[in-house]
């Protein structure tokens, strides 16, 4: 099982992510069992390394998509040999690729978990939000042109509250229809652009 944090700025950060690059255990309930266990907000099994065929599981549930995985699984590929340019969990084929320090993978907006957003008057605001206790909800406000301050709580995934979370910025860049840079978490920064396809490509740091 290898860990990497994806998304992190330059002084460090990102979002934990486990990768068990040999896609044991094979089967559903014991891959959730062992994302349960690790108690990380994914974990990533991968089935075909050439191919990019994965799956990807919360603590809680299987997803179909999921955007710092897929970043970061596309990376640690690419570190190995593999090609890593389509992954492809269950939602579909989904590009990927590296410029310089950064990676990106591209994805659609209906392939995320259903976020509920709310825009707030000041980063303040976001700072000073305490968790609810149920939901997909997502929380921004506009910090500087093209840049915002974020938090997610996911916790009808299992996960009480998300460092940096890809498949949210895929929604929200699409509804806001521009680039964005989001700042999430503790130290996390995800860059995400509308394409002209429908997909949305987001991208940043990933490290070991």
């Amino acid at each position: 099982m290898e860990l990497l944090h994806v998304f992190g700025d330059e002084s460090g950060g990102g979002n934990a992510l486990a990768v068990a690059l040999d896609g044991r255990p094979a089967d559903g309930a014991s891959r959730q069992r062992v994302a349960r266990e690790l108690g990380l907000s994914e974990t990533v099994f991968v089935d075909d390394a050439a191919a990019g065929r994965v799956r990807i599981f919360t603590p809680r549930a299987e997803l179909p998509f999921a955007g710092h995985p897929l970043v970061g699984t596309a990376w640690l590929l690419a570190q190995h040999g593999h090609p890593a340019d389509v992954m492809r969990p269950p939602a579909g084929d989904v590009p990927a690729r590296r410029e310089g320090p950064l990676s990106f993978i591209a994805g659609r907006p209906e392939w995320a978990p259903a976020f509920s957003w709310h825009e707030l008057g000041s980063a303040e605001e976001v700072e000073a939000l305490e968790p609810p206790a149920a939901g997909l909800d997502a929380y921004w406000a506009p910090i500087a042109p093209g840049v915002v301050r974020a938090r997610v709580f996911p916790l009808d995934l299992g996960i009480e509250e998300d460092e940096a979370t890809g498949a949210a910025a895929v929604v929200l860049a699409s509804q806001l229809g521009r680039a964005l840079e989001i700042r999430q978490g503790k130290g996390s920064v995800i860059h995400a652009a509308p394409r002209n396809d429908g997909f949305v490509e987001i991208g940043g740091r990933v490290s070991a």
